[in-house]
Protein backbone atom coordinates (compact mmCIF):
# COMPACT_ATOMS: atom_id res chain seq x y z
CA UNK A 1 0.00 0.00 0.00
CA UNK A 2 2.70 2.34 0.66
CA UNK A 3 4.38 1.97 -2.48
CA UNK A 4 1.51 2.72 -4.35
CA UNK A 5 1.33 6.27 -5.67
CA UNK A 6 -0.96 8.94 -4.15
CA UNK A 7 -2.50 12.11 -6.27
CA UNK A 8 -4.36 14.83 -5.02
CA UNK A 9 -7.34 15.94 -6.06
CA UNK A 10 -9.81 19.03 -5.56
CA UNK A 11 -6.97 21.04 -4.82
CA UNK A 12 -6.18 18.40 -2.28
CA UNK A 13 -9.35 18.07 -0.74
CA UNK A 14 -9.21 14.00 -2.06
CA UNK A 15 -5.91 11.62 -1.59
CA UNK A 16 -6.01 8.89 -4.69
CA UNK A 17 -4.26 6.16 -4.64
CA UNK A 18 -3.42 4.84 -8.09
CA UNK A 19 -1.29 2.10 -9.57
CA UNK A 20 1.62 3.56 -11.07
CA UNK A 21 0.74 1.41 -14.70
CA UNK A 22 -2.53 1.04 -15.83
CA UNK A 23 -5.70 3.28 -16.19
CA UNK A 24 -5.27 6.69 -14.29
CA UNK A 25 -8.33 9.00 -13.26
CA UNK A 26 -7.98 12.18 -14.85
CA UNK A 27 -10.29 14.73 -16.50
CA UNK A 28 -13.05 12.73 -17.36
CA UNK A 29 -13.55 11.24 -13.48
CA UNK A 30 -12.98 15.15 -12.47
CA UNK A 31 -15.82 15.94 -14.69
CA UNK A 32 -17.97 13.02 -14.03
CA UNK A 33 -18.02 13.98 -10.31
CA UNK A 34 -18.51 17.83 -10.83
CA UNK A 35 -21.43 16.93 -12.67
CA UNK A 36 -22.93 14.84 -9.61
CA UNK A 37 -25.94 16.87 -8.28
CA UNK A 38 -27.55 14.57 -6.10
CA UNK A 39 -29.15 16.38 -3.05
CA UNK A 40 -28.37 15.32 0.62
CA UNK A 41 -29.64 12.03 1.58
CA UNK A 42 -29.14 10.83 -1.93
CA UNK A 43 -27.89 7.34 -2.48
CA UNK A 44 -25.86 7.49 -5.69
CA UNK A 45 -23.93 4.31 -7.21
CA UNK A 46 -20.88 5.09 -9.51
CA UNK A 47 -20.39 2.21 -12.04
CA UNK A 48 -17.07 0.85 -12.79
CA UNK A 49 -15.82 3.15 -10.05
CA UNK A 50 -11.99 2.10 -10.68
CA UNK A 51 -9.70 3.11 -7.99
CA UNK A 52 -12.85 5.68 -6.54
CA UNK A 53 -11.43 9.02 -8.47
CA UNK A 54 -14.84 10.19 -9.63
CA UNK A 55 -16.59 8.42 -6.80
CA UNK A 56 -14.69 10.49 -3.77
CA UNK A 57 -14.28 13.27 -5.59
CA UNK A 58 -18.85 13.37 -5.94
CA UNK A 59 -18.31 12.52 -2.36
CA UNK A 60 -16.22 14.90 -1.28
CA UNK A 61 -18.19 17.51 -3.06
CA UNK A 62 -21.02 16.07 -1.96
CA UNK A 63 -20.82 15.60 2.29
CA UNK A 64 -24.31 14.91 2.68
CA UNK A 65 -24.95 12.08 0.26
CA UNK A 66 -24.68 8.53 0.20
CA UNK A 67 -22.12 6.89 -2.61
CA UNK A 68 -21.62 3.07 -3.51
CA UNK A 69 -18.78 2.40 -6.29
CA UNK A 70 -19.20 -1.08 -8.39
CA UNK A 71 -16.26 -2.12 -9.85
CA UNK A 72 -15.78 -5.71 -11.28
CA UNK A 73 -11.71 -6.10 -11.23
CA UNK A 74 -10.85 -6.98 -7.46
CA UNK A 75 -7.11 -5.13 -7.43
CA UNK A 76 -8.55 -1.60 -8.24
CA UNK A 77 -12.00 -2.65 -5.74
CA UNK A 78 -9.30 -2.86 -3.09
CA UNK A 79 -7.62 -0.01 -3.51
CA UNK A 80 -10.54 1.89 -3.69
CA UNK A 81 -11.46 0.72 -0.76
CA UNK A 82 -8.00 2.11 0.57
CA UNK A 83 -9.34 5.37 -0.48
CA UNK A 84 -12.23 5.40 0.99
CA UNK A 85 -10.67 4.62 4.31
CA UNK A 86 -7.77 7.38 3.76
CA UNK A 87 -10.61 9.71 2.88
CA UNK A 88 -12.59 9.27 6.53
CA UNK A 89 -15.86 8.52 4.19
CA UNK A 90 -16.36 4.88 5.67
CA UNK A 91 -19.61 5.88 7.04
CA UNK A 92 -21.21 6.98 3.73
CA UNK A 93 -19.14 5.70 0.56
CA UNK A 94 -18.93 1.82 0.06
CA UNK A 95 -17.50 -0.24 -2.81
CA UNK A 96 -19.13 -3.41 -3.83
CA UNK A 97 -17.33 -6.05 -6.59
CA UNK A 98 -19.86 -6.56 -9.38
CA UNK A 99 -20.14 -6.56 -13.20
CA UNK A 100 -22.56 -4.89 -15.38
CA UNK A 101 -22.74 -7.96 -17.61
CA UNK A 102 -24.76 -10.01 -14.24
CA UNK A 103 -28.33 -8.36 -13.74
CA UNK A 104 -28.87 -5.93 -11.41
CA UNK A 105 -31.19 -7.78 -9.41
CA UNK A 106 -28.58 -10.21 -8.23
CA UNK A 107 -26.84 -7.76 -5.87
CA UNK A 108 -30.00 -7.36 -3.76
CA UNK A 109 -30.23 -3.83 -3.80
CA UNK A 110 -33.09 -1.05 -3.99
CA UNK A 111 -33.15 0.93 -6.84
CA UNK A 112 -30.49 4.05 -6.49
CA UNK A 113 -31.73 7.76 -6.89
CA UNK A 114 -28.95 8.59 -9.03
CA UNK A 115 -26.72 6.45 -11.09
CA UNK A 116 -22.81 7.79 -13.14
CA UNK A 117 -20.37 5.92 -15.11
CA UNK A 118 -17.78 6.60 -17.35
CA UNK A 119 -17.98 3.59 -19.36
CA UNK A 120 -15.18 2.24 -21.40
CA UNK A 121 -14.47 4.13 -24.50
CA UNK A 122 -14.64 1.54 -27.20
CA UNK A 123 -16.36 -1.77 -27.89
CA UNK A 124 -14.58 -3.18 -30.99
CA UNK A 125 -11.32 -4.23 -30.70
CA UNK A 126 -11.07 -3.68 -34.29
CA UNK A 127 -11.51 -0.09 -34.11
CA UNK A 128 -7.63 0.35 -32.41
CA UNK A 129 -4.79 -0.53 -31.48
CA UNK A 130 -5.05 -2.93 -28.21
CA UNK A 131 -4.46 -1.04 -25.10
CA UNK A 132 -2.23 -2.49 -22.79
CA UNK A 133 -3.50 -5.64 -20.47
CA UNK A 134 -3.67 -3.01 -17.65
CA UNK A 135 -6.20 -1.06 -19.28
CA UNK A 136 -8.11 -3.62 -21.42
CA UNK A 137 -10.74 -3.60 -18.60
CA UNK A 138 -11.21 0.16 -18.43
CA UNK A 139 -10.77 0.73 -22.26
CA UNK A 140 -13.19 -1.99 -23.61
CA UNK A 141 -15.97 -2.71 -22.92
CA UNK A 142 -17.32 -6.51 -22.52
CA UNK A 143 -21.04 -6.26 -24.20
CA UNK A 144 -20.51 -3.24 -25.39
CA UNK A 145 -22.10 0.12 -24.99
CA UNK A 146 -25.87 -1.79 -24.56
CA UNK A 147 -24.32 -3.44 -21.09
CA UNK A 148 -23.56 -0.70 -20.24
CA UNK A 149 -26.79 1.39 -20.29
CA UNK A 150 -29.06 -1.34 -19.61
CA UNK A 151 -27.44 -1.65 -16.37
CA UNK A 152 -27.51 1.80 -15.89
CA UNK A 153 -31.47 1.91 -16.22
CA UNK A 154 -32.17 -1.03 -14.18
CA UNK A 155 -30.33 0.40 -11.24
CA UNK A 156 -32.25 3.84 -11.11
CA UNK A 157 -35.57 4.27 -9.43
CA UNK A 158 -38.50 5.87 -12.14
CA UNK A 159 -37.34 9.59 -11.70
CA UNK A 160 -33.90 9.59 -10.23
CA UNK A 161 -31.02 10.52 -12.84
CA UNK A 162 -28.45 8.65 -15.25
CA UNK A 163 -25.19 10.71 -15.70
CA UNK A 164 -21.93 9.77 -17.73
CA UNK A 165 -19.50 10.85 -19.78
CA UNK A 166 -17.98 9.29 -23.09
CA UNK A 167 -16.84 10.20 -26.35
CA UNK A 168 -18.58 12.80 -28.47
CA UNK A 169 -19.00 10.42 -31.84
CA UNK A 170 -20.90 8.27 -29.38
CA UNK A 171 -23.52 10.24 -28.50
CA UNK A 172 -26.44 9.14 -31.22
CA UNK A 173 -25.75 5.51 -29.71
CA UNK A 174 -26.32 6.50 -26.24
CA UNK A 175 -29.18 9.03 -27.03
CA UNK A 176 -30.54 5.86 -28.64
CA UNK A 177 -29.66 3.05 -25.83
CA UNK A 178 -31.47 5.22 -23.17
CA UNK A 179 -34.48 6.84 -24.83
CA UNK A 180 -36.62 3.75 -24.60
CA UNK A 181 -37.06 4.43 -20.95
CA UNK A 182 -35.59 7.72 -20.05
CA UNK A 183 -35.90 11.09 -21.29
CA UNK A 184 -35.58 14.49 -20.27
CA UNK A 185 -32.04 14.63 -21.74
CA UNK A 186 -29.54 17.59 -21.22
CA UNK A 187 -25.85 16.81 -22.96
CA UNK A 188 -23.27 19.16 -22.09
CA UNK A 189 -20.51 18.92 -24.90
CA UNK A 190 -16.89 18.79 -23.87
CA UNK A 191 -13.88 21.03 -26.28
CA UNK A 192 -10.34 20.89 -26.13
CA UNK A 193 -9.99 23.88 -27.54
CA UNK A 194 -12.81 26.98 -27.93
CA UNK A 195 -11.87 26.21 -31.87
CA UNK A 196 -11.74 22.20 -31.67
CA UNK A 197 -15.20 19.65 -32.20
CA UNK A 198 -16.32 18.71 -29.31
CA UNK A 199 -14.04 14.99 -27.74
CA UNK A 200 -16.41 14.49 -25.24
CA UNK A 201 -19.99 14.98 -23.80
CA UNK A 202 -21.69 14.78 -20.35
CA UNK A 203 -25.49 13.08 -20.66
CA UNK A 204 -28.07 13.32 -18.07
CA UNK A 205 -30.95 11.45 -18.36
CA UNK A 206 -34.20 10.67 -16.41
CA UNK A 207 -35.67 7.51 -15.97
CA UNK A 208 -39.00 7.83 -17.32
CA UNK A 209 -38.47 11.36 -17.93
CA UNK A 210 -40.51 13.35 -20.66
CA UNK A 211 -39.09 16.36 -20.65
CA UNK A 212 -37.56 18.32 -24.14
CA UNK A 213 -33.76 17.08 -25.45
CA UNK A 214 -31.44 20.15 -23.64
CA UNK A 215 -28.07 21.20 -25.37
CA UNK A 216 -26.30 22.86 -22.60
CA UNK A 217 -23.21 25.48 -23.53
CA UNK A 218 -20.10 23.48 -23.63
CA UNK A 219 -17.17 23.49 -21.18
CA UNK A 220 -14.15 24.09 -23.15
CA UNK A 221 -10.62 22.81 -21.33
CA UNK A 222 -7.70 24.64 -22.37
CA UNK A 223 -6.91 28.09 -24.09
CA UNK A 224 -4.34 27.95 -27.35
CA UNK A 225 -2.06 30.01 -25.34
CA UNK A 226 -1.08 30.70 -21.93
CA UNK A 227 -2.57 28.80 -18.53
CA UNK A 228 -2.95 25.06 -18.80
CA UNK A 229 -6.84 25.27 -18.45
CA UNK A 230 -9.48 27.73 -19.35
CA UNK A 231 -10.86 29.27 -15.60
CA UNK A 232 -13.56 28.13 -15.80
CA UNK A 233 -11.88 24.23 -15.62
CA UNK A 234 -9.16 25.22 -13.35
CA UNK A 235 -11.74 26.20 -10.98
CA UNK A 236 -13.78 22.73 -11.70
CA UNK A 237 -10.19 20.86 -11.54
CA UNK A 238 -9.95 22.93 -7.87
CA UNK A 239 -13.62 22.17 -6.27
CA UNK A 240 -14.05 25.61 -6.37
CA UNK A 241 -17.00 25.08 -9.01
CA UNK A 242 -19.44 22.20 -10.35
CA UNK A 243 -20.96 21.65 -13.80
CA UNK A 244 -24.85 22.24 -12.97
CA UNK A 245 -27.60 21.52 -15.15
CA UNK A 246 -30.42 22.92 -15.86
Amino acid sequence: MDATPEDRLLDGRVRLRQAPKGYRAGMDAALLAAACDAPDGDRVLDVGCGVGGALLAAAARRPATLFLGMERDPAAAALARENVALNGMQDRVEILEGDVGVAFKTLGLPPFDAVMANPPFFDDPGVLRAPAPAKQGAWMADGGLAAWTSFLLKAVREGGSITLIHRADRLADILALLAPKAGSFQIRPIHPHADAPAKRVLVRAVKTGKGPLALLPPLVLHPREGAKHTVEAEAILRGEAGLAWA
